[in-house]
């Protein structure tokens, strides 16, 4: 074991352990005392079951209060043209065509003939109901001067009058049948299907041709149920026909349906062109402006919307200062904000910004920005 060294002069004695240099015993000595004093707090903290007290960092937000603005809002809705007037024609009789001249494209005046089927074998029952109907006809005013002589009987009399009105049935029926050979347009328009071919034997009910009213070219868009009450029949809109370029047409709504399909919550909404603009046609692409009537809406920031497995909710801040959780039912989205339809009041302050940890009823404090 090798002595310690003698001090080597006055001043801080050095002490070496292993070969290691130690620190002065001062302060050693003072490193020692604030370990014991901070032991000995926490001990006392520990047996007395309080916390050490820590100074909590204030959660900042930013809200905006919620309150009802007068709008009048518009939707743009995709759709497409269609004719609203439109005719399947289709043979009410059996035979051959005979006559059939139009093709897809062509335009026909109202009671102009389109279609014409064969008619001799109609034409022939009709010549012999004709015959049997005069027959018929004799027979009964020869027994009418037979009962004024007193030679028939009223039952005689009575049957051959019988008989004469069945044969003008007859005939009546054949000049009705032969007026269904003869196909004519219903109303002025375009040829849009031909579907049979001269020559061709059709049967009863069979689609001949389809016609159709140019000027009856209504466009047609799905509108959710959002705004169907805001829009009424005659109210103005605006019709843009991507085929036609980026210009816009006038055009009013003509009727709502008041059927709502079951998946989307949305019903058909018809719109008249006025005037149809030249070179429209029935299935193109066309963008509506509907504009629907001014309204009251309860409006916030659409980031203050949120969802979670409850379903839509916003973050207020109670009259303590502290975060509420509040359900909600969004309606619009309007720009960028939406509308608000249950569970909101006018004057609420609705939070913004400051989200990431907020809980219900933790303290908040509203800053400006």
């Amino acid at each position: 074991m090798r002595p310690f060294p003698k001090p080597q002069g006055k001043g801080t004695t050095t002490i070496r352990a292993g070969g290691s240099r130690l620190a002065p015993p001062g302060l050693m000595g003072g490193l020692l005392l604030l370990l014991l004093a901070a032991c000995t707090q926490s001990e006392q903290s520990t047996a007395t079951g309080q916390s050490p007290v820590r100074t909590p960092r204030d959660h900042l937000v930013t809200v905006t209060i919620a309150e009802r603005t007068p709008l009048a809002t518009t939707q743009e809705r995709p759709g497409t043209l269609r004719y609203r007037r439109l005719v399947r024609l289709f043979s009410q009789e059996e035979g051959r065509v005979v006559e059939l001249a139009l093709f897809e494209g062509d335009r026909v005046v109202q009671g102009q003939i389109l279609v014409r089927l064969d008619d001799e074998l109609l034409r022939a029952e009709r010549d012999k109901a004709q015959a049997t109907e005069a027959q018929r006809r004799l027979d009964l005013s020869r027994l009418e001067d037979l009962r004024r002589k007193r030679a028939a009987s009223e039952d005689e009399v009575a049957q051959a009058a019988t008989a004469l009105a069945l044969a003008q049935a007859d005939l009546r029926l054949l000049e009705t049948r032969l007026g269904f050979t003869r196909i004519q347009a219903p109303f002025a328009g375009v040829i849009t299907e031909r579907l049979v071919e001269p020559g061709d034997f059709v049967a009863k009910n069979t689609h001949l041709l389809t016609l159709a009213d140019p000027g009856s070219l209504v466009a047609e868009v799905y509108a959710s149920e959002l705004i169907l009450p805001d829009l009424t029949v005659g109210s103005p809109a605006r019709v843009r026909i991507d085929a036609l370029g980026d210009q816009t047409f006038g055009a009013r709504i003509l009727r709502i349906h008041p059927r709502l399909e079951e998946s989307s919550r949305q019903a058909i909404v018809e719109l008249a062109l006025e005037p149809v603009p030249e070179g429209a046609r029935a299935g193109q692409f066309v963008r509506v402006t509907l504009q629907a009537a001014r309204s009251e809406r309860l409006l916030v920031p659409f980031r203050a919307l949120h969802r979670d497995r409850e379903g839509e909710l916003v973050w207020l801040v109670g009259p303590e200062g502290k975060a509420l959780r509040r359900p909600v039912r969004s309606g619009l989205r309007i720009a960028d904000g939406v509308e608000i339809l249950e569970g909101l009041a006018p004057g609420d302050r609705v939070i913004t910004r400051g989200f990431l940890g907020l809980t219900e009823g933790k303290p908040v404090t509203v800053v400006t920005r």
